[in-house]
């Protein structure tokens, strides 16, 4: 059976990255749909990148732009390394391509990823969120689809009770069945599986820091995890040198 699963943010966990792949039995049948932030992290961002070039060969594949990726895009392009990246992942991603990695045919990967996508049944998958009240086709501000934060707050925050046809519903939740997007760590919320909260899914269960790795049936809600990433990666900090909240 034809399955949508959905990957949350990987920040160069390749090895969390193979482990949710075969846990979750993928198979080319299955529709892979990446919340972006494949980079800044631990070691492995260009082989993370790396392995998606040669994943999506054989497995329908959806690649969503994150706030790292934008980051990493003007790298491979100008070589700009901006302060701020460095500090805030970016450092092992520079490190990580001073191997031989075909860095023109990953900086093509990342030109080619989409800032959001709407499937079929009008599910929305974006990175971060938008702000506009007439949806992402709409958005004056493109930054906001790699790194706006209210469009989670505004779910985190509903009164669960309030019905669809009250006038206090957000609208921007109205337009679309469910909402999938990483950016925000779960781990802000003492939480470490994917969250829900009114018809949005978070599924960053902060790969970057001390959580897992998580990949989602969007049909059955099913989950699977990977192990923790200190664990895999022992002699590694992540992101760990910094507040979560400062992603």
């Amino acid at each position: 059976m034809k399955r949508t699963l959905v990957i949350g943010d990987i920040h160069g966990g390749y090895k969390a990255l193979l482990q949710v792949i075969e846990r979750a039995k993928v198979t080319t049948d299955d529709i892979l749909i990446f919340l972006g932030d494949y980079v800044d992290g631990w070691s492995e961002s260009a082989e993370t990148i790396d392995f998606l070039i040669d994943l999506r060969e054989n497995n329908e594949c959806v690649f969503i732009r994150g706030n790292h990726d934008v980051w990493c895009q003007n790298y491979l392009r100008v070589k700009e390394a901006p302060d701020v990246w460095l500090s805030n992942g970016g450092k092992s991603t520079v490190e990580s391509y001073t191997s031989s990695f075909d860095k023109s045919k990953h900086l093509d990967f990342f030109m080619k990823m989409k800032d959001y996508h709407i499937d079929e049944n009008n599910n929305l998958f974006i990175h971060a969120g938008f702000s506009s009240m007439h949806g992402p086709n709409k958005e004056h501000y493109s930054t906001n689809f790699s790194w706006d934060r209210t469009l989670w707050e505004t779910a985190v925050a509903m009164d669960k009770h309030l019905k669809k046809n009250s006038e206090l519903y957000p609208k921007r939740l109205l337009l679309f069945n469910e909402i999938y997007i990483g950016h925000t760590p779960t781990l802000n919320y003492k939480v470490q599986s994917p969250m829900n909260k009114a018809n949005v899914w978070n599924i960053d269960t902060g790969a970057a820091f001390t959580g897992k790795l998580s990949i989602l049936d969007i049909h059955s809600k099913e989950f699977w995890q990977s192990d923790s990433l200190p664990k895999l990666y022992p002699n590694e900090k992540g992101r760990n040198f910094y507040n979560i909240k400062s992603k």
